[in-house]
């Protein structure tokens, strides 16, 4: 059996469960569609905590998800590939376009987004990671996406998160200019709503 046969088999044995279970298609539509809003909002919700470690951690999550979604756009040229539900009949729960299925910009943005978390805070980004992959598994049982496609996604996230981090470790000028960027933005931000100081509250 070659890679693409066992890829299929699984894509076919974790698909072939979907439409026998309305609540868990539902929770799996949810998933594969509006899930990713709440790594979306999480990022929002880090940021305005007002605390630098976490603006540092958005900080790098957002850069990491250029570099992924840049390189894993490159790949989906190089390596182009057609949905499941274009070349083969299946369970198809949720609307979605006949365009490239490898690598998976879901798992891509879900990996970048979890890992990055996870590497500045182990406890959350372990809860993130895993909503991450639940996201993963539901593209493959509604039919979007064959697993290679999610794997892809997410080891291009993890390495993408991974990579990043490094930089702003090994290179101080990196970290520099982190921080000169977040200094700027901040005393703009301390003008427009200044931070309340507990002392005087």
């Amino acid at each position: 059996m070659t890679g693409t046969q066992m890829d299929y088999a699984i894509f076919k044995w974790i698909n072939d469960l979907a439409g026998s279970t309305p609540w868990l298609d539902g929770i799996m539509g949810f998933l594969s569609q509006d899930a990713e809003y709440l790594f979306y909002l999480g990022i929002i919700v880090y940021w305005f905590t007002r605390k630098r470690e976490n603006r540092k951690m958005v900080g790098e999550s957002l850069l990491s998800a250029c570099l992924a979604f840049g390189i894993g756009n490159i790949l989906s040229h190089w390596f182009y590939r057609n949905r499941p539900f274009v070349t083969h009949h299946v369970h198809l729960l949720i609307d979605h376009a006949a365009n490239a299925s490898f690598p998976s910009d879901h798992s891509i943005g879900a990996f970048v987004i979890a890992t990055s978390i996870w590497l500045f805070r182990r406890k959350a980004g372990s809860l993130w990671l895993l909503l991450a992959a639940f996201i993963s598994f539901s593209r493959i049982w509604n039919g979007v996406h064959y697993p290679a496609d999610v794997i892809a996604g997410a080891i291009l996230g993890i390495l993408s998160a991974a990579a990043v981090h490094r930089l702003f470790i090994r290179h101080p000028i990196a970290s520099r200019a982190m921080s000169a960027g977040l200094l700027v933005y901040e005393s703009i931000e301390q003008r427009i709503y200044p931070k309340r100081n507990k002392e005087a509250a």
